[in-house]
């Protein structure tokens, strides 16, 4: 006699591998709920997320002024079109200037970051022919081990050639650079520029931010050739650096600034915000999207602002960043190489390609990471994250790591004494 043993987790990954494409892969974790910084998966085992679905939860989960709004909205009405416009979207856009300090910008929704990206490559194209009708001004000036998503247009601009090669031939012409080289950015624009895509600290790339000045050095660049210089913040924008957006922060107003993940809170919602001459690119039919911005995203996106400027969490992320980031410089394990980061938003530089066993380890603990490259540990958690919380996380982390390097060095003493490891 046999007894079956499978969990609810088994189960959904099993008609997943039979229902959905591969691009995945079968994820290891089944969510089913989520109070707060806590998620709960199928088989009733509660996690501490500090990952928020990619630095997109940014009030956590089922926080009661996003679940008013929506609830409220959809009770109203729930779609549109782009026909026809919404007090939701309207306040929305009204906000976002707002918050920029700029009554010049124009907003254009989307549903995510790869189509506000795609969005800010069109304004580059409408630019670069406006500069030189002949068409001889179209090129983009991207960076190495950049992302900016995963549609052509905005993984024509992605500087990750695993994620992009596949896919080519893209749409160009597209030159890269070392990310926070200022002379090599100098080099490459030059009177086939049309714009400049940068991200104020590469998350995908690994928790990267950009050196002192480099934003800077290239706002002067770009003013001085012309250039349109686009600053992608889908995930360091909306608080998770402790600032509304982290390019204003250092000093720099972007040509067009994009927005996403954090922006809607959990609901789908992208920004592609246009300033000056740019804002006037677009024309009548020039762009769209069915359901970009939306009457319940926006809601909830403006549930999101208003939580953040009323509980001030811009303040509570510079307070709790700063404990994380002291918690994870005080891990002492021979795996963790450098830590870096700002605000809710660090990488942990591991000395050897063990981020996967780290997260799973610390997943088996009851924390939520993320292995952003094979050798990269990611940490995004909401911006409602208490002190305790990030303790917490940082003490099941270091076990994890201990688990990690103490089964690495078994490994290798085994592989020392000829036996199998």
């Amino acid at each position: 006699m046999t007894t079956d043993t499978a969990s609810r987790t088994d189960e959904l990954q099993r008609r997943w591998a039979g229902a959905m494409m591969d691009n995945y892969g079968t994820p290891a974790l089944a969510l089913s709920g989520g109070k707060g910084v806590t998620v709960t998966d199928v088989d009733g085992r509660e996690y501490l997320d500090f990952f928020a679905g990619i630095a997109v939860s940014a009030l956590g989960h089922a926080h009661p002024a996003i679940v008013e709004a929506v609830t409220r909205q959809v009770g109203q009405i729930a779609h549109t079109s782009n026909l026809v416009l919404h007090e939701p979207g309207v306040r929305l856009a009204e906000r976002l200037q707002a918050l920029l300090g700029r009554p010049d910008a124009r907003v254009f929704f989307a549903n995510d970051g790869t189509e506000a990206n795609e969005c800010a490559v069109k304004l580059s194209r409408l630019h670069g022919r406006a500069m030189d009708p002949s068409g001889n001004r179209l090129r983009i000036v991207s960076t190495e081990n950049s992302f900016h998503g995963r549609t052509l247009g905005s993984l024509s601009v992605t500087g990750n050639a695993a994620k992009r090669e596949p896919f080519e031939p893209l749409p160009g012409p597209v030159s890269f650079v070392p990310f926070g080289d200022v002379q090599a950015l100098r080099e490459a624009v030059d009177g086939t520029v049309s714009a400049v895509f940068l991200e104020p600290t590469q998350g995908e790339g690994g928790v990267v931010p950009a050196p002192a000045g480099y934003l800077r050095a290239a706002r002067e660049l770009c003013d001085a050739t012309g250039v349109l210089l686009v600053i992608d913040e889908v995930q360091s924008g909306i608080g998770r650096t402790g600032h509304w957006f982290a390019s204003l922060a250092a000093g720099v107003v972007p040509d067009v600034l994009t927005l996403a993940k954090g922006l809607g809170g959990g609901l789908p919602i992208g920004a592609c915000i246009a300033f000056g001459d740019a804002a006037g690119l677009f024309g009548p039919g020039s762009h769209g999207s069915t359901f970009g911005g939306n009457p319940v995203s926006c809601a909830s996106a403006l549930a999101v602002i208003d939580t953040i400027e009323s509980q001030g969490l811009l303040d509570n992320v510079t307070t709790t960043g700063a404990a994380l980031e002291g918690g994870l410089r005080a891990i002492d394990n021979p795996l963790v190489a450098t830590v870096r980061g700002s605000g809710l938003w660090w990488g942990v530089q591991l000395t050897s390609a063990c981020a996967a066993a780290v997260e799973s380890a610390a997943r088996d603990r009851g924390v939520l990471v993320n292995a952003v490259k094979a050798d990269v540990l990611r940490l995004a958690p909401p911006l409602i994250v208490s002190e305790s919380q990030v303790a917490e996380a940082v003490r099941v982390l270091a076990e994890a790591l201990d688990a990690v390097s103490a089964a690495q060095s078994e490994a290798d003493q085994s592989q020392g004494n000829g036996l199998p490891a």
